[in-house]
């Protein structure tokens, strides 16, 4: 199979030959049509991302959708023809998705959702679990609540948003002013953070008593706003970028709780990945019945377009893109 290797840190993508890989136990072989990109997966390229431990030379990608090829052994879940989509390697010394195949473990995927394309199911994994695990495993999200998202417009940012919508709680984002459009067209009210303090925003919207959820998907001061901002007692704070330093003091006062996501987790330690491979069956109800859909930029990439796809995303243009190889010769649509 064809296969797009990086081999050193910054180093550019090799299109190399190299054997197709066997569904083992457990694994399914999936014919790739379409590969995420995130900012992980830049950073991982750049070699600054320590805590997703992936040696060089590899084959990048973390998330894919596909059409199983073959089975293996104690697998019954899936059947070669199935569309199928999950975040399945990239990290940890497992094979990453910008090639042909991948044979994934079958726990991690799901079936795609009808409603859309392999293009726009490949932009969902990563994303989904992320808010999924803080939104719903974490905070455990409930209609009536008052749920706040930092970067409400962003990858992870736009599904907590539509997950909360979903679960029925009333939504706010905090969001820059040219990108209101974005969190209003999911059902949220903006904030704008820039001009807005924290204490105006939540007097305003929670007449002083805090959010009952908040979802940081920024990081560094944003968790202390969210500290700040959370109601008092029951409320709980969720990051998935929560790698920085931070006093507890404001939470702890306030008597409220703070949990973090880090996804990759069953990837790098081999853990039982069962869980995530619900979150996407879960998410794919929600797409199909038209609660979710994903935020997926215009501009198309192929195989031919990887390396201006991963500088539009490492450099900050387009926070997350995919690559498409459905339009290369030789893969069925």
């Amino acid at each position: 199979m064809q296969a797009f290797v990086v081999q050193h840190p910054g180093g550019p993508f090799t299109l190399v030959e190299t054997p197709r890989p066997v569904a083992g136990p457990g694994e399914v072989l999936v014919r790739i049509h379409a590969s995420g990109v995130n900012p992980l997966d830049a950073k991982i390229r750049a070699g600054q991302a320590v805590h997703a431990r992936q040696p060089l030379p590899a084959v990048l990608g973390v998330e894919m959708a596909g059409v199983v090829e073959e089975v293996g052994p104690a697998v019954t879940a899936f059947r070669p023809g199935d569309e199928v989509y999950g975040m399945v390697g990239g990290v940890g010394g497992l094979q990453g998705t910008l090639a042909d195949f991948v044979a994934a473990r079958a726990k991690l995927l799901a079936l795609k959702p009808v409603a859309l394309s392999m293009r726009e199911a490949a932009s969902l994994p990563l994303a989904a679990i992320t808010a999924w695990e803080g939104l719903v495993d974490r905070a455990c999200v409930h209609g009536g609540q008052k749920v706040l998202v930092h970067g409400g417009a962003g990858g992870v940012g736009h599904i907590v948003v539509q997950l909360a919508k979903a679960h029925g709680a009333e939504v706010f984002a905090t969001v820059s002013p040219e990108k209101t459009h974005i969190v209003e067209q999911f059902g949220a009210t903006p904030i704008d953070y820039r001009s807005v303090p924290v204490e105006e925003y939540v007097k305003k919207h929670t007449g002083g008593a805090g959010f009952d959820i908040i979802y940081d998907t920024v990081g560094g001061p944003n968790i202390d706003a969210s500290f700040a901002a959370v109601r008092r007692y029951s409320g709980h704070v969720v990051s998935c970028l929560g790698w920085s330093n931070h006093s507890l003091a404001p939470l702890s006062f306030r008597g409220a709780t703070y949990s973090g996501v880090f996804t990759l987790e069953p990837m790098l330690s081999g853990a039982d990945g069962s869980h995530q491979g619900e979150i996407l069956r879960e998410i794919a109800t929600l797409v199909d019945a038209g609660k979710l859909k994903p935020l997926l930029h215009a501009r198309r990439f192929t195989s031919h377009d990887i390396e201006a796809a991963h500088a539009a995303v490492a450099a900050g243009s387009l926070g997350k893109v995919v690559v498409d190889f459905e339009a290369l010769p030789g893969i069925p649509c």
